[in-house]
Protein backbone atom coordinates (compact mmCIF):
# COMPACT_ATOMS: atom_id res chain seq x y z
CA UNK A 1 0.00 0.00 0.00
CA UNK A 2 1.24 3.79 -1.01
CA UNK A 3 3.04 5.21 2.14
CA UNK A 4 1.53 8.60 1.83
CA UNK A 5 1.44 11.69 4.73
CA UNK A 6 4.57 10.56 6.39
CA UNK A 7 4.75 12.60 9.87
CA UNK A 8 8.12 11.99 10.31
CA UNK A 9 9.08 14.22 7.63
CA UNK A 10 9.67 18.17 7.68
CA UNK A 11 8.95 20.70 10.92
CA UNK A 12 6.58 18.63 13.59
CA UNK A 13 4.91 22.13 13.79
CA UNK A 14 4.34 22.26 10.13
CA UNK A 15 2.86 18.50 10.39
CA UNK A 16 0.70 19.63 13.17
CA UNK A 17 -1.02 23.07 11.97
CA UNK A 18 -1.31 21.89 8.14
CA UNK A 19 -3.83 19.29 10.13
CA UNK A 20 -4.69 21.56 12.79
CA UNK A 21 -6.35 24.86 10.64
CA UNK A 22 -8.66 22.13 8.62
CA UNK A 23 -9.23 20.71 12.20
CA UNK A 24 -10.27 23.74 13.68
CA UNK A 25 -12.39 24.75 10.87
CA UNK A 26 -14.07 20.91 11.42
CA UNK A 27 -14.44 22.00 14.73
CA UNK A 28 -16.06 25.06 14.47
CA UNK A 29 -18.37 23.66 11.45
CA UNK A 30 -19.37 21.03 13.44
CA UNK A 31 -20.23 23.35 16.48
CA UNK A 32 -22.19 24.87 14.31
CA UNK A 33 -24.49 22.30 14.14
CA UNK A 34 -25.97 22.59 17.44
CA UNK A 35 -24.77 26.05 18.30
CA UNK A 36 -26.51 27.45 15.04
CA UNK A 37 -30.14 25.37 16.64
CA UNK A 38 -29.63 27.83 19.66
CA UNK A 39 -29.13 31.02 17.92
CA UNK A 40 -32.21 30.67 15.96
CA UNK A 41 -34.53 29.01 18.92
CA UNK A 42 -32.61 31.28 21.79
CA UNK A 43 -34.65 34.21 19.28
CA UNK A 44 -38.00 32.94 19.17
CA UNK A 45 -41.15 35.28 19.48
CA UNK A 46 -42.86 34.64 22.91
CA UNK A 47 -40.98 31.46 24.04
CA UNK A 48 -37.14 31.90 23.10
CA UNK A 49 -35.94 31.19 27.11
CA UNK A 50 -38.05 28.52 27.39
CA UNK A 51 -37.51 27.26 23.97
CA UNK A 52 -33.61 27.45 24.55
CA UNK A 53 -33.88 26.04 28.43
CA UNK A 54 -35.38 22.76 26.97
CA UNK A 55 -32.89 22.17 24.27
CA UNK A 56 -30.18 22.57 27.20
CA UNK A 57 -31.96 20.18 28.41
CA UNK A 58 -31.27 17.39 25.89
CA UNK A 59 -27.03 18.11 26.05
CA UNK A 60 -26.72 14.86 28.31
CA UNK A 61 -28.33 12.76 25.75
CA UNK A 62 -26.42 13.77 23.06
CA UNK A 63 -23.44 14.03 25.02
CA UNK A 64 -23.89 10.23 25.71
CA UNK A 65 -24.11 9.96 22.00
CA UNK A 66 -21.27 11.65 21.36
CA UNK A 67 -20.00 9.24 24.40
CA UNK A 68 -20.04 6.25 22.39
CA UNK A 69 -18.86 7.82 19.16
CA UNK A 70 -15.46 9.01 21.11
CA UNK A 71 -15.23 5.26 22.41
CA UNK A 72 -15.18 3.60 18.89
CA UNK A 73 -13.71 6.56 16.87
CA UNK A 74 -11.08 8.41 18.97
CA UNK A 75 -10.13 5.07 20.38
CA UNK A 76 -9.71 3.43 16.95
CA UNK A 77 -7.91 6.72 15.69
CA UNK A 78 -5.03 7.08 17.47
CA UNK A 79 -4.27 3.06 17.17
CA UNK A 80 -4.23 3.08 13.86
CA UNK A 81 -2.40 5.77 13.39
CA UNK A 82 0.17 3.50 15.41
CA UNK A 83 0.00 0.98 13.38
CA UNK A 84 0.74 3.18 9.91
CA UNK A 85 3.91 4.83 11.55
CA UNK A 86 4.83 0.33 12.29
CA UNK A 87 4.11 -0.16 8.73
CA UNK A 88 1.16 -2.57 9.58
CA UNK A 89 -1.70 -1.79 7.09
CA UNK A 90 -3.62 -4.70 7.81
CA UNK A 91 -3.69 -3.77 11.51
CA UNK A 92 -4.76 -0.67 10.60
CA UNK A 93 -7.80 -1.96 7.97
CA UNK A 94 -8.86 -4.28 10.97
CA UNK A 95 -8.82 -0.93 13.46
CA UNK A 96 -11.23 0.69 11.28
CA UNK A 97 -13.72 -1.62 10.52
CA UNK A 98 -14.12 -2.88 13.88
CA UNK A 99 -14.42 0.62 14.99
CA UNK A 100 -17.25 1.32 12.47
CA UNK A 101 -19.34 -2.33 13.05
CA UNK A 102 -19.33 -1.62 17.06
CA UNK A 103 -20.41 1.97 16.11
CA UNK A 104 -23.64 0.67 14.26
CA UNK A 105 -24.89 -2.01 17.15
CA UNK A 106 -24.05 0.85 19.79
CA UNK A 107 -25.95 3.32 17.62
CA UNK A 108 -29.16 1.73 17.36
CA UNK A 109 -29.39 0.33 20.83
CA UNK A 110 -28.58 3.98 22.02
CA UNK A 111 -31.88 5.25 19.54
CA UNK A 112 -33.87 2.32 21.32
CA UNK A 113 -33.35 2.82 24.43
CA UNK A 114 -33.64 6.56 24.84
CA UNK A 115 -37.00 6.90 22.72
CA UNK A 116 -38.15 4.61 24.73
CA UNK A 117 -37.15 6.18 28.50
CA UNK A 118 -37.00 9.94 26.74
CA UNK A 119 -39.70 11.30 29.47
CA UNK A 120 -38.59 9.46 32.75
CA UNK A 121 -34.51 10.82 31.59
CA UNK A 122 -36.03 14.81 30.38
CA UNK A 123 -37.56 14.85 34.14
CA UNK A 124 -34.69 13.51 35.63
CA UNK A 125 -32.51 15.57 33.96
CA UNK A 126 -33.83 18.84 35.11
CA UNK A 127 -37.33 19.56 32.91
CA UNK A 128 -39.96 21.05 34.05
CA UNK A 129 -44.10 20.77 32.93
CA UNK A 130 -42.77 24.08 31.41
CA UNK A 131 -39.73 22.88 29.46
CA UNK A 132 -40.47 19.49 29.03
CA UNK A 133 -42.60 20.21 25.90
CA UNK A 134 -39.50 21.80 23.72
CA UNK A 135 -37.16 19.22 24.99
CA UNK A 136 -39.44 16.78 24.06
CA UNK A 137 -39.29 17.62 20.79
CA UNK A 138 -36.15 18.36 19.84
CA UNK A 139 -34.78 15.02 21.77
CA UNK A 140 -37.52 12.45 19.70
CA UNK A 141 -36.51 13.79 16.18
CA UNK A 142 -32.76 13.85 16.94
CA UNK A 143 -32.86 10.13 18.62
CA UNK A 144 -34.03 9.27 14.97
CA UNK A 145 -31.26 10.31 13.45
CA UNK A 146 -28.49 9.50 15.98
CA UNK A 147 -27.24 6.41 14.10
CA UNK A 148 -25.72 9.04 11.47
CA UNK A 149 -24.29 11.34 13.80
CA UNK A 150 -21.96 8.73 15.12
CA UNK A 151 -21.15 7.39 11.89
CA UNK A 152 -20.26 11.00 11.10
CA UNK A 153 -18.32 11.95 14.28
CA UNK A 154 -16.89 8.49 14.63
CA UNK A 155 -15.56 7.45 11.48
CA UNK A 156 -14.30 11.14 10.68
CA UNK A 157 -11.32 10.23 13.09
CA UNK A 158 -9.90 7.90 10.61
CA UNK A 159 -9.73 9.91 7.85
CA UNK A 160 -7.79 12.51 9.81
CA UNK A 161 -5.68 10.03 11.37
CA UNK A 162 -4.71 8.99 7.40
CA UNK A 163 -3.67 12.67 7.49
CA UNK A 164 -6.67 13.78 4.88
CA UNK A 165 -7.63 16.52 7.18
CA UNK A 166 -9.10 18.49 4.66
CA UNK A 167 -11.21 15.43 3.50
CA UNK A 168 -12.21 15.69 7.37
CA UNK A 169 -13.03 18.95 7.39
CA UNK A 170 -15.66 18.94 4.42
CA UNK A 171 -17.08 16.21 6.42
CA UNK A 172 -18.20 18.32 9.07
CA UNK A 173 -18.81 21.61 6.55
CA UNK A 174 -20.95 19.78 4.39
CA UNK A 175 -23.40 19.08 7.03
CA UNK A 176 -23.04 21.99 8.49
CA UNK A 177 -23.91 24.53 5.88
CA UNK A 178 -27.27 22.07 4.88
CA UNK A 179 -27.90 22.79 8.61
CA UNK A 180 -27.34 26.23 8.20
CA UNK A 181 -29.91 26.74 5.61
CA UNK A 182 -32.41 24.17 6.66
CA UNK A 183 -32.48 25.98 10.16
CA UNK A 184 -34.71 28.90 9.12
CA UNK A 185 -36.17 27.58 6.62
CA UNK A 186 -37.79 24.35 9.31
CA UNK A 187 -38.14 26.74 12.05
CA UNK A 188 -39.57 30.28 11.10
CA UNK A 189 -41.34 29.51 7.56
CA UNK A 190 -42.58 26.04 7.92
CA UNK A 191 -43.08 27.29 11.47
CA UNK A 192 -41.58 23.87 13.33
CA UNK A 193 -39.74 25.62 15.87
CA UNK A 194 -37.77 23.35 18.17
CA UNK A 195 -38.72 20.29 15.75
CA UNK A 196 -37.36 22.12 13.03
CA UNK A 197 -33.78 22.12 14.27
CA UNK A 198 -34.00 19.10 15.31
CA UNK A 199 -34.96 18.07 11.55
CA UNK A 200 -32.22 20.40 9.98
CA UNK A 201 -30.08 18.59 11.89
CA UNK A 202 -30.80 15.12 11.41
CA UNK A 203 -30.98 15.80 7.90
CA UNK A 204 -27.53 17.36 7.71
CA UNK A 205 -25.79 14.58 9.85
CA UNK A 206 -27.02 12.10 7.26
CA UNK A 207 -25.54 13.61 4.50
CA UNK A 208 -22.36 14.03 6.57
CA UNK A 209 -22.13 10.29 7.14
CA UNK A 210 -23.06 9.42 3.29
CA UNK A 211 -20.03 11.43 2.72
CA UNK A 212 -17.82 10.01 5.57
CA UNK A 213 -18.47 5.92 4.12
CA UNK A 214 -18.33 7.74 0.65
CA UNK A 215 -14.29 8.19 1.03
CA UNK A 216 -13.70 5.23 3.15
CA UNK A 217 -14.97 2.98 0.65
CA UNK A 218 -13.31 4.79 -2.42
CA UNK A 219 -9.79 4.82 -3.75
CA UNK A 220 -8.59 8.30 -2.37
CA UNK A 221 -8.64 6.31 1.18
CA UNK A 222 -5.37 5.00 2.45
CA UNK A 223 -7.30 2.32 4.42
CA UNK A 224 -10.98 1.10 3.08
CA UNK A 225 -13.87 -0.06 4.63
CA UNK A 226 -14.51 -3.75 3.68
CA UNK A 227 -17.20 -6.64 4.82
CA UNK A 228 -13.85 -8.32 5.78
CA UNK A 229 -12.11 -5.98 7.89
CA UNK A 230 -15.79 -5.39 9.96
CA UNK A 231 -15.55 -8.79 11.19
CA UNK A 232 -15.31 -8.59 14.71
CA UNK A 233 -12.18 -9.43 16.68
CA UNK A 234 -12.97 -9.29 20.68
CA UNK A 235 -9.45 -8.28 21.34
CA UNK A 236 -9.12 -5.89 19.05
CA UNK A 237 -12.30 -4.48 19.99
CA UNK A 238 -10.70 -4.31 23.76
CA UNK A 239 -7.70 -2.13 22.79
CA UNK A 240 -10.07 0.09 21.22
CA UNK A 241 -12.45 0.61 23.98
CA UNK A 242 -9.83 1.27 26.33
CA UNK A 243 -7.70 3.98 24.32
CA UNK A 244 -11.60 5.16 23.57
CA UNK A 245 -12.39 4.99 27.18
CA UNK A 246 -11.13 8.52 27.90
CA UNK A 247 -12.84 10.20 25.14
CA UNK A 248 -16.09 7.90 26.22
CA UNK A 249 -15.30 8.98 30.24
CA UNK A 250 -14.62 12.46 29.06
CA UNK A 251 -17.85 12.66 27.37
CA UNK A 252 -20.55 10.57 30.25
CA UNK A 253 -18.81 12.45 32.87
CA UNK A 254 -19.56 16.10 30.80
CA UNK A 255 -23.40 14.05 30.57
CA UNK A 256 -23.22 13.91 33.95
CA UNK A 257 -21.97 17.15 35.40
CA UNK A 258 -24.90 18.82 33.14
CA UNK A 259 -27.77 17.02 35.26
CA UNK A 260 -26.11 17.70 38.23
CA UNK A 261 -25.97 21.33 37.30
CA UNK A 262 -29.05 21.54 35.37
CA UNK A 263 -30.70 19.96 38.42
CA UNK A 264 -29.10 21.90 41.41
CA UNK A 265 -30.12 25.49 39.08
CA UNK A 266 -33.55 23.95 38.96
CA UNK A 267 -33.85 23.76 42.62
CA UNK A 268 -31.65 27.31 43.65
CA UNK A 269 -32.81 29.38 40.91
CA UNK A 270 -35.53 27.85 38.64
CA UNK A 271 -35.79 27.33 34.84
CA UNK A 272 -34.09 30.68 33.56
CA UNK A 273 -30.38 29.60 35.37
CA UNK A 274 -31.02 26.31 32.92
CA UNK A 275 -31.46 28.87 30.41
CA UNK A 276 -27.99 30.29 31.23
CA UNK A 277 -26.22 27.52 31.86
CA UNK A 278 -27.10 26.33 28.29
CA UNK A 279 -25.69 29.70 27.16
CA UNK A 280 -22.36 29.62 29.15
CA UNK A 281 -22.18 26.13 27.62
CA UNK A 282 -22.96 27.54 24.07
CA UNK A 283 -20.04 30.02 24.47
CA UNK A 284 -17.57 27.53 25.69
CA UNK A 285 -18.42 25.47 23.25
CA UNK A 286 -17.51 27.83 20.58
CA UNK A 287 -14.46 29.02 22.47
CA UNK A 288 -12.75 25.91 22.94
CA UNK A 289 -12.86 25.21 19.30
CA UNK A 290 -9.50 26.02 18.45
CA UNK A 291 -8.14 24.64 21.23
CA UNK A 292 -9.48 21.33 20.36
CA UNK A 293 -9.09 21.59 16.43
CA UNK A 294 -4.85 21.94 17.28
CA UNK A 295 -4.86 19.35 19.71
CA UNK A 296 -6.97 16.57 17.51
CA UNK A 297 -4.86 17.77 14.93
CA UNK A 298 -1.83 17.11 17.23
CA UNK A 299 -3.20 13.27 17.91
CA UNK A 300 -2.41 11.87 14.77
CA UNK A 301 1.40 13.35 14.35
CA UNK A 302 2.27 12.32 17.95
CA UNK A 303 0.99 8.98 17.45
CA UNK A 304 3.03 8.37 14.03
CA UNK A 305 6.13 9.70 15.61
CA UNK A 306 5.97 7.48 18.43
CA UNK A 307 4.98 4.45 16.54
CA UNK A 308 8.33 5.39 14.23
CA UNK A 309 10.44 5.75 17.68
CA UNK A 310 11.02 9.42 16.81
CA UNK A 311 11.07 10.32 20.63
CA UNK A 312 12.73 13.50 19.48
CA UNK A 313 9.92 15.20 17.64
CA UNK A 314 7.38 13.93 20.01
CA UNK A 315 8.60 16.02 22.73
CA UNK A 316 9.01 18.88 19.89
CA UNK A 317 5.10 18.33 19.35
CA UNK A 318 3.97 17.83 23.23
CA UNK A 319 6.08 21.67 23.58
CA UNK A 320 4.39 23.40 20.89
CA UNK A 321 0.66 22.07 21.06
CA UNK A 322 1.03 22.80 24.93
CA UNK A 323 2.39 26.50 24.27
CA UNK A 324 -0.02 27.60 21.27
CA UNK A 325 -3.00 26.17 23.17
CA UNK A 326 -2.08 28.11 26.43
CA UNK A 327 -1.42 31.26 24.55
CA UNK A 328 -4.87 31.17 22.46
CA UNK A 329 -7.08 30.30 26.05
CA UNK A 330 -5.59 33.18 27.66
CA UNK A 331 -6.31 35.53 24.95
CA UNK A 332 -10.39 34.11 24.58
CA UNK A 333 -10.61 34.80 28.20
CA UNK A 334 -9.47 38.75 28.33
CA UNK A 335 -11.88 39.15 25.96
CA UNK A 336 -14.55 37.21 27.34
CA UNK A 337 -14.26 39.16 30.62
CA UNK A 338 -14.22 42.72 28.96
CA UNK A 339 -17.02 41.88 26.44
CA UNK A 340 -19.23 39.16 28.21
CA UNK A 341 -22.55 41.06 27.20
CA UNK A 342 -21.54 40.51 23.94
CA UNK A 343 -21.14 36.33 23.66
CA UNK A 344 -24.58 36.18 25.64
CA UNK A 345 -26.62 38.62 22.98
CA UNK A 346 -25.42 35.87 20.69
CA UNK A 347 -27.66 33.17 22.12
CA UNK A 348 -31.03 35.20 23.73
CA UNK A 349 -31.38 38.39 23.88
CA UNK A 350 -34.37 38.61 27.42
CA UNK A 351 -32.85 41.37 29.64
CA UNK A 352 -33.47 39.12 32.62
CA UNK A 353 -31.28 36.45 31.23
CA UNK A 354 -28.83 39.07 30.49
CA UNK A 355 -29.03 39.99 33.86
CA UNK A 356 -28.02 36.89 35.65
CA UNK A 357 -26.37 35.50 33.05
CA UNK A 358 -23.23 37.94 33.18
CA UNK A 359 -22.06 37.59 36.69
CA UNK A 360 -22.39 33.81 36.12
CA UNK A 361 -19.94 34.28 33.05
CA UNK A 362 -17.55 35.89 35.15
CA UNK A 363 -17.46 33.10 37.69
CA UNK A 364 -18.22 30.44 34.95
CA UNK A 365 -14.79 31.41 32.86
CA UNK A 366 -12.31 32.32 35.45
CA UNK A 367 -8.78 31.07 34.39
CA UNK A 368 -10.67 29.47 31.11
CA UNK A 369 -7.15 29.43 30.01
CA UNK A 370 -6.04 26.23 32.69
CA UNK A 371 -8.47 24.12 30.07
CA UNK A 372 -5.89 24.08 27.44
CA UNK A 373 -3.35 22.17 29.85
CA UNK A 374 -5.99 19.88 30.55
CA UNK A 375 -6.27 19.34 26.29
CA UNK A 376 -2.83 19.54 25.89
CA UNK A 377 -1.99 16.70 28.68
CA UNK A 378 -5.09 14.24 27.57
CA UNK A 379 -4.02 14.58 24.13
CA UNK A 380 -0.66 13.36 24.51
CA UNK A 381 -1.56 10.37 27.02
CA UNK A 382 -4.20 8.97 23.96
CA UNK A 383 -1.74 9.53 21.19
CA UNK A 384 0.51 7.61 22.53
CA UNK A 385 -1.97 4.79 23.47
CA UNK A 386 -1.44 5.72 27.45
CA UNK A 387 -4.91 4.64 28.27
CA UNK A 388 -5.16 4.68 31.61
CA UNK A 389 -3.67 8.09 32.80
CA UNK A 390 -6.13 9.52 30.13
CA UNK A 391 -8.87 8.00 31.34
CA UNK A 392 -7.83 8.67 35.26
CA UNK A 393 -7.44 12.30 34.81
CA UNK A 394 -10.87 12.45 32.19
CA UNK A 395 -12.43 11.25 35.80
CA UNK A 396 -10.23 13.51 37.86
CA UNK A 397 -11.71 17.11 36.65
CA UNK A 398 -15.04 16.28 35.51
CA UNK A 399 -16.71 13.32 38.11
CA UNK A 400 -14.19 13.50 41.25
CA UNK A 401 -14.39 17.36 41.56
CA UNK A 402 -16.96 19.36 39.95
CA UNK A 403 -19.52 16.67 40.37
CA UNK A 404 -19.05 17.04 44.36
CA UNK A 405 -18.17 20.50 44.12
CA UNK A 406 -22.11 21.56 42.05
CA UNK A 407 -23.55 19.69 45.07
CA UNK A 408 -21.57 21.03 47.79
CA UNK A 409 -20.74 24.99 47.04
CA UNK A 410 -24.07 25.84 46.78
CA UNK A 411 -24.87 24.65 50.54
CA UNK A 412 -21.66 26.61 51.26
CA UNK A 413 -21.80 30.41 52.34
CA UNK A 414 -24.92 30.12 50.86
CA UNK A 415 -23.42 30.44 47.96
CA UNK A 416 -26.97 29.18 45.89
CA UNK A 417 -26.29 29.26 41.85
CA UNK A 418 -23.17 31.09 42.20
CA UNK A 419 -21.59 27.74 43.70
CA UNK A 420 -22.91 25.64 40.80
CA UNK A 421 -20.97 28.41 38.43
CA UNK A 422 -17.95 28.14 40.87
CA UNK A 423 -17.30 24.37 40.35
CA UNK A 424 -16.05 24.61 36.64
CA UNK A 425 -12.91 26.82 37.36
CA UNK A 426 -12.37 25.35 40.49
CA UNK A 427 -11.85 21.94 38.30
CA UNK A 428 -9.99 23.64 35.73
CA UNK A 429 -6.82 24.47 38.25
CA UNK A 430 -7.04 21.36 39.91
CA UNK A 431 -7.36 18.74 37.16
CA UNK A 432 -5.68 21.27 34.35
CA UNK A 433 -2.38 21.16 36.17
CA UNK A 434 -2.55 17.50 37.99
CA UNK A 435 -2.87 16.38 34.18
CA UNK A 436 -0.39 18.40 32.33
CA UNK A 437 2.47 18.28 35.40
CA UNK A 438 1.40 14.18 35.37
CA UNK A 439 2.09 14.11 31.63
CA UNK A 440 5.78 16.03 31.78
CA UNK A 441 6.75 14.12 34.49
CA UNK A 442 5.85 10.81 33.15
CA UNK A 443 5.80 11.16 29.15
CA UNK A 444 7.92 13.94 28.23
CA UNK A 445 10.95 13.49 31.13
CA UNK A 446 11.23 9.88 29.22
CA UNK A 447 11.51 10.90 26.12
CA UNK A 448 15.10 11.07 24.63
CA UNK A 449 16.49 13.78 22.10
CA UNK A 450 17.25 12.67 18.96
Amino acid sequence: MEKQNDFTKGSISGNIMRLAFPMMAAQLINVLYSVVDRVYIGHLPDASTLALTGLGLTFPIIMIITAFANLFGMGGAPLCSIARGKGDDQRAERIMGNSFAMLLITGVLLMIVCLIFKRPILYAFGASDQTFPYANDYVEIYLCGSLFVMIGLGMNSFINSQGFAKIGMMTVALGAVVNILLDPVFIFVFGLGVRGAALATVLSQLLSSLWVLRFLTGKKAIYRLSLKSMRLDFSLIGEISGLGLSGFIMSITNSAVQIVCNASLQFYGGDIYVGVMTVLNSIREVLTMPVQGITNGAQPVLGFNYGAGAYGRVRKGIQFTAIIGVAYTFAAWLILMLTPQAFIHIFNSEPELIRLGVPALYIYFFGFFMMALQFSGQTVFIALGKSKQAIFFSLLRKAIIVIPLTLFLPTVFNLGVNGVFLAEPISNFIGGAACFITMMVTVWSKMKEE
